[in-house]
Formats: structure tokens, sequence, C-alpha cells
């Protein structure tokens, strides 16, 4: 999620801005989720969930050019679907980004945890991951956007050398197992991981308005993100084994990244190192963009102006729900991720654009100088998509 000051209208700027919002914390529980179901089923609902996110951002573009100004969903939403529309992605918005920062919070404690066990406890470092990291939001924009700069090279950098030493000790037969019991049980922390209809309003205005470079940069930016996922699949899957200490299922019960288990069973003192390098730069990166995201939310909705007096207590109400939330369940990285990408992500990100064209498409008769194709199938085939991840994260919570 970086801000790197790019040529305006740069189509390869666009992607990289794309492909940093997606690339972030999810990315860390990605690979424990998918190993439950096996390689090959990972790698359908790899591919499916790509094509879901992809599809519904393109059909935000379509829905931004109903408009000649920069808006957001919540003003789409409330064009299309009015002042009910207008409140339901409200509630939504709010209750993604805060479920969100319960995951980046317990994570960032857990990482902070593991590279200084001083602290005696998770709930400590807790406490001292959000204070020095909100610290930097309090600070404004420009420390953050250097700050992310930073960050994002030490996480392309480590991710880079980590994969070129785990490679050789990938293990062939580990991608042979297939549970299809567990194979729906992926999809929230995928869709989350596919995550940029955020930043398309922003994309939009980079372009200057230009829905055309506006898709191709979409389109290339979450390609990347794919491409970089699924190297870090196979060899999470490939050295990781299922069932025994440091395995799969015991990282799932514990709640535990995917770079824990990796560390323990390579042994290797640089994988060590850079693995815990990756997966603290993935969080950081993670927490300050979300953090200052959600504060320039707030300030928006509730019409207040960011500045020296008002940026305390804006940075408290974007992250003491959600520190609070951690301190009490600190072991509820995956669960928050599930509940993030199967019920906010999902309606805020899959319905909400499908419903928004539909209306707009055939009974407003909105004009966009850009239209996703596929028709009125299409649309179905997103809806039908979404209601299954609900469903079956509704089966899976109530012991299904």
């Amino acid at each position: 999620m970086s801000n790197l000051k790019l040529i305006p209208g740069s189509i390869f700027g666009g992607m990289l801005l794309i492909a940093g919002c997606c690339i972030g914390a999810g990315m860390l529980g990605l690979p424990i989720l998918l190993g439950l179901c096996g390689f090959m089923p990972s790698m359908l609902l790899l591919f499916a969930s790509w094509i879901f996110m992809t599809f519904t951002g393109l059909l935000l573009v379509e829905i931004n050019g109903w408009f000649y100004e920069q808006v957001n969903i919540i003003s789409m939403s409330k064009k299309a679907l009015g002042p009910i529309g207008q409140a339901i992605s409200w509630i939504l918005y709010l209750s993604l980004f805060y479920s969100l920062g319960v995951a980046y919070i317990s994570g960032g404690g857990k990482i902070f945890f593991s590279f200084f066990p001083f602290f005696g406890s998770s709930v400590l470092a807790i406490i001292f991951f959000v204070a020095i990291f909100a610290s930097l939001v309090f600070l404004g924009t420009k420390i953050v956007d250097f700050s992310n700069r930073l960050l994002m090279v030490g996480l392309v950098v480590s991710y880079l050398i980590m994969t070129f030493l785990a490679v050789p000790k990938i293990n062939s037969s580990y991608f042979t197992y297939v549970n299809m019991k567990y194979f729906l049980s992926p999809l929230p922390v995928l869709i989350t991981s596919f995550g940029f209809h955020n930043m398309i309003p922003s994309l939009t205005a980079y372009m200057k308005g230009d829905l055309k470079r506006t898709k191709i940069a979409i389109i290339g930016g979450s390609a990347i993100s794919l491409i970089i996922y699924f190297f870090w699949v196979v060899i999470v899957l490939g050295i990781i084994p299922l069932e025994g200490e440091n395995g799969l299922r015991e990282a799932f019960l514990k709640g535990n990244e995917a770079t824990i288990p990796l560390r323990n069973i390579l042994k290797s003192k640089i994988i060590i190192s850079f693995a815990g390098f990756f997966a603290f730069f993935a969080i950081v990166t993670s927490f300050l963009t979300q953090t200052l995201g959600l504060t320039h939310f707030l300030a928006d909705g509730l019409k207040i102006k960011i500045n020296s007096k008002n940026n305390w207590w804006l940075i408290l109400l974007a992250v003491v729900p959600s520190t609070v939330f951690s301190l009490i369940y600190p072991d509820v990285f995956f669960k928050a991720l599930d509940f993030a990408g199967a019920y906010c992500a999902v309606i805020l990100f899959g319905i909400l654009p499908a419903l928004m064209a539909w209306i707009g498409r055939y009974i407003t008769k909105e004009t966009s100088i850009y239209h996703v194709r596929g028709g009125k199938l299409s649309l179905i085939v997103v809806f039908l998509f979404s209601f299954i991840i609900i469903l079956s994260q509704l089966l899976i919570f109530f012991g299904f």
C-alpha cells in the first residue's frame, strides 16, 4: 500500500499501487489456510478469487464513470441505493477496517514478541507495537509515506531472498495432499488478499479519469499480486508438512502466520532472519496504511479537519477499538481476517458493486464511458459466488 510519487497517468505506476495495496499481512495467513485443503484445490481457489476481485474492481471503475468528480464507495452507494445503501456502506467499511486492524495488531504483537522476548508476553508487545507505529501516523502523511517506502523495499528484498533460499528445500510430495472438507475455508482471506477496491477512486484520479488505463492498471497490478502469492504458496506448502509439530494444522490452531513454522522447520539462521523481516514488513506496512486511511476516512465522514489539534484523537478512534479486541483475544489473527473477508469485504467489494452496476445499467440507465463485459450473467455469477462465501462461513461458524 505504498504512496509512491510516480509520473501522472503511468500505467505501470498504477499497477504498482494496486499490487502494493494487495500485498500485506493477509499474505502471511494465506498459505496456512490453503494448505489445509491441499495444493491443487488451493491453486483453483487462488485463481477464482483473483478473477472475482478483479472483476468487481472493474465494476467499481464503471460505476466511477457515473461521476465527474473523485468519489468513494460511500458516494457511489448513495447514488445507486440511496441513504440506506450509504449507511450500510458506512457500517461495512468501518467493520472491515477495524477487523483488519485487529488482525494486523494481533499479528504484529506476536512478531514483535518473537523479536523481543523480554516483553514477557504478546500482550505487552501489542501495546508497544501500536504505540510505536501509531505515533508515526500521528506525525502525518509525509512521515508515513517515507516510512512505507522504506518498509516496502525491505518487504520486497526479504521476500526475494527468502524465496531464493527456500526453493531448494521444497518437498514435492507435500503437493499431493487434498482434503475438500476445507475447500471453501480459505476464501475470506483470499478475498482480503486481493482487496484493492478502496484504491480505485484515487487510481482513477491518478489516471486523470482515463478509465481504460485504469482498467489496465487494475488487471496488471492484481496479476502481479497473483504471481507473488503463487510462489509464496508453493514455498510454504512445499516445505511445511500438514501434521505434527510446526505443521500447517498446528499453525492454524495456534493462530500463527506462515513464517513462524517456516522458520522453525528450516532452522537456517539466514532464512529465519529474512522470514522474520518479511513478516514484520508485511504487518507494519499494512498497519500504517490501514490506520492512515481509516483516520482520513473518519475525518472526512465526521467532517473534521486533520491538524495537530484533532489528529491525536482521530488516531485513537482508529486504533483503540482494534487494540482492545487484540489484547482480549491475542490469537485472533485468522478469525479477524475471516470475518473481514467473509462478510465485510464480500458484501462491500462483491455484492454492492454488482448490485450498483445492475441498478445503474438496467434501472436508472446511468452512463459511463467504460462498461465491463458479461452482462447480467456475469453479475449473477458475482452474486452467487458472494453468497457461497458467506453461506460457507456461516456453516463453519455454526459447526456444520
